[in-house]
């Protein structure tokens, strides 16, 4: 009876687990007459090759002292320029530039999208697993109370979540328009034309944008998750925590708090997964742009696998990213079973 499951777990999950596997240690690209090679680490080298160097400020030649700037700042070369000159330094490429106690640094690497895409992703797990469950559990204890509605309420908080992302992330950017886009006429409307971000455009705000996205788009999952722990309270305990002269604050404390534990751990495990696998608003919002500003590890390999028909190296960022999920969640899971152990 297990066979057409297991099966299907061979074909869909266990092959191409192995296949990216080997073919990371590959030159294997998606469509070439050229054999496919052996390479040894040289994917994961290229993936994590990353340099710190310092730059020296240039030195006036006819003083030998340091150049300064009408601002009494030391005079440093182009940093590009130095780097691309230097033959230790092939096959990097420039990512950013930190000024450290009076020293300029400039930090290299041999994939910077890579890099980038790592503390996007990590930036926005922080951001939506907090934010996001919060938000459910609020919209939770809404369409929890007794009122007339609720059941309509319900409905519509989880409509999103049923609707397809793509459709969804094409709407959004029409409201994310900054000339006659709905949220920036609200906003400008509110504060007198003073507030009218570039949501999409500017670097600074479009991994929010995707944020506020994501987190309205799937929190009414997680809201009929807590709508299913809050109905399996046991009544009897408010009434007890009301005998003792408990105020509603003390009662969502004491009692809902603790006994929504179970699901809570739940809700934050299930949506780290969810969150590290963002991909679809991206690729129809912003392409991983401005700036490599909202560019993720699933869509720098789809996009390097894929588009740029780099298979090996495309299959050595997903099982590195692979690694790095499986061990923040055995890290979750210990910490977790830690505290109830503790409990």
């Amino acid at each position: 009876m297990s066979a057409p499951a297991l099966i299907g777990l061979f074909l869909f999950v266990a092959m191409p687990l192995f296949g990216g596997v080997y073919w990371s240690f590959t030159n294997k690209r998606l469509i070439s007459p050229l054999p496919t090679e052996y390479i040894g680490f040289q994917n994961y080298q290229n993936l994590l090759g990353l340099l710190v160097v310092r730059v020296a400020p240039e030195i006036d030649e006819a003083t030998g002292q340091i150049q300064m700037n009408l601002e009494g700042n030391p005079v440093y070369p182009r940093t590009r320029t130095v780097i691309r000159g230097d033959p230790a330094y092939k096959g990097y490429r420039y990512w950013f530039t930190a000024d450290i106690l009076g020293q300029r640094y400039v930090v290299i690497a041999r994939d910077p999208t890579f890099l980038r895409s790592l503390i996007n992703t990590f930036l926005f797990v922080l951001v939506i697993v907090p934010g996001q469950g919060g938000l459910a559990l609020i919209m939770a204890l809404l369409v929890n109370q007794r009122l007339r509605g609720r059941y309509v309420f319900r409905t519509i908080y989880f409509s999103p979540v049923v609707t397809s992302m793509a459709v969804l992330a094409i709407v959004w950017t029409f409201l994310y328009n900054p000339d006659q886009g709905l949220i920036n006429r609200f906003l400008s409307a509110i504060t007198f034309g003073r507030l009218q971000p570039d949501w999409l455009v500017s670097a600074d705000s479009a991994l929010l944008a995707i944020i506020i996205l994501s987190a309205w788009q799937a929190a009414g999952f997680q809201m009929i998750i807590f709508l299913a722990g809050l109905q399996g309270i046991p009544q009897s305990l408010y009434e007890a925590a009301q005998i003792d002269g408990g105020n509603t604050w003390q009662q969502f404390r004491h009692v809902t708090i603790p006994q929504l534990r179970n699901t809570t751990i739940f809700v934050i495990i299930s949506t780290t997964i969810l969150a590290f696998r963002l991909f679809t608003q991206v690729d129809v919002m912003t392409k991983g742009g401005p700036q490599d500003a909202t560019v993720t590890v699933v869509f720098h390999a789809v996009d390097t696998g894929f588009r740029q028909q780099k298979i090996g190296y495309g299959s050595a960022v997903t099982v590195l990213f692979f690694i790095i999920v499986v061990s923040i969640a055995l890290m979750q899971r210990k910490l977790l079973r830690s505290d109830i152990e503790l409990e």
